[in-house]
């Protein structure tokens, strides 16, 4: 098993639980703290990375100009993480969001009720975070609309964040991306169905496809 999260430097989680870390590491954002293991989860910030440990810890090591690695405590019982440019995301147990870092769009100020989210991203300066009932809420920089969840805001089952756009992936295997389009990166590649996974960069998107779909006719 080896999942991969790209930004200017790149992390990979290994199946015994190690990170390796590669790429631009002018901030030390490839340079994984010692224990190098028990990690279950990855995450990329703008020159910062975080990574979750199997007892529900976050580590986050590279930039800190604005306080994006130092997690509030108490530090326990997280089981999700996520990172903007400048901010750092913590999905707890019980639905809450901890959000830290820089603040200048209120891309940490997690609106109220901050409960029964299951999902969290971070993009440049703003958040998404996707509720139980599978709704999107948005909060921070708007300037292109990238926290204007497309109606109806319903069926989401996964959201990820680009710098300046946003994606949701919906129930029936469709994705909606909404925010910047200066690259194409809110245009879904066709047929905008059959997906099972996405995530986004800074200006572009992946979406995995459902196998079964993606060799239907061969």
């Amino acid at each position: 098993g080896f999942q991969v999260v790209v930004a200017a430097q790149c992390l990979g989680l290994k199946a015994e639980g190690t990170i390796a870390a590669w790429g631009d590491n002018d901030h030390g954002q490839c340079d994984v703290p010692e224990p190098n293991e028990n990690f279950v989860a990855i995450a990329r910030g703008g020159d910062h990375s975080l990574g979750l440990k199997f007892d529900g810890m976050i580590v986050v090591w590279g930039d800190n100009a604005f306080g994006q690695c130092d997690v509030p405590p108490p530090n326990t019982g997280f089981v999700a993480v996520s990172g903007g440019a400048y901010h750092s995301l913590g999905l707890k147990a019980d639905g809450g969001i901890v959000a830290w870092g820089r603040n200048s769009s209120g891309q940490c100020s997690v609106p109220a009720p901050n409960a029964a989210f299951v999902a969290v991203a971070g993009g440049s300066a703003h958040t998404l975070g996707l509720k139980s009932d599978g709704t999107i809420v948005a909060w921070g920089q708007n300037t292109y609309g990238q926290c204007d969840v497309p109606e109806p805001n319903t069926g989401f089952v996964a959201v990820a964040a680009g710098w300046f756009h946003s994606l949701g992936l919906r129930s029936d295997e469709s994705v909606e991306a909404w925010g910047r389009n200066n690259y194409g990166q809110g245009e879904v590649a066709g047929p905008g169905d059959g997906f099972v996974s996405l995530s986004a960069g800074g200006y572009h998107n992946l979406g995995l496809r459902n196998a079964a779909l993606s060799h239907a006719g061969d």
